[in-house]
């Protein structure tokens, strides 16, 4: 079930994914893969790099409303208890400021996780 939701989030990406999709995909060339809308455990994260355990959240307005922050306060308590690092951006600094978007991403990628200091490799293909 995770896995055919996170295909219909691939169809229907919003504009601030696609951007930071584009930009995401450009960072395979230094060593950083990300996947996006994957499955980890009962949630669908925005773009995750297994390697580097680090979740990329691209979030809207309601998101800073009470209902929506605790469940995300929730959501990446667990995300952290499985070994990621979550990192969230606004849509609108994703619109005006992706180029400091990506270098903040960059400089994540670029400190190891202080929970891992070895990589772990992602599911095999199929598995997320």
């Amino acid at each position: 079930m995770p896995n055919e939701r996170a295909r219909e989030l691939r169809k229907r990406l919003t504009p601030q994914e696609v951007k930071l999709w584009v930009k995401l995909r450009g960072l395979k060339s230094s060593g950083f893969h990300f996947r996006r809308q994957a499955p980890i455990g009962p949630f669908i994260v925005d773009f995750i790099c297994f390697r580097h355990h680090l979740i990329v959240e691209a979030d809207g307005g309601q998101h800073g409303m009470a209902p929506h922050a605790s469940k995300d306060s929730r959501r990446d308590g667990f995300l952290k208890s499985q070994g990621f690092r979550v990192i969230r951006f606004w849509n609108s600094d994703i619109d005006h400021h992706l180029d400091g978007v990506i270098e903040t991403i960059v400089a994540e990628l670029r400190n190891p996780h202080p929970d891992r200091l070895t990589p772990v490799d992602p599911p095999h293909k199929g598995e997320g």
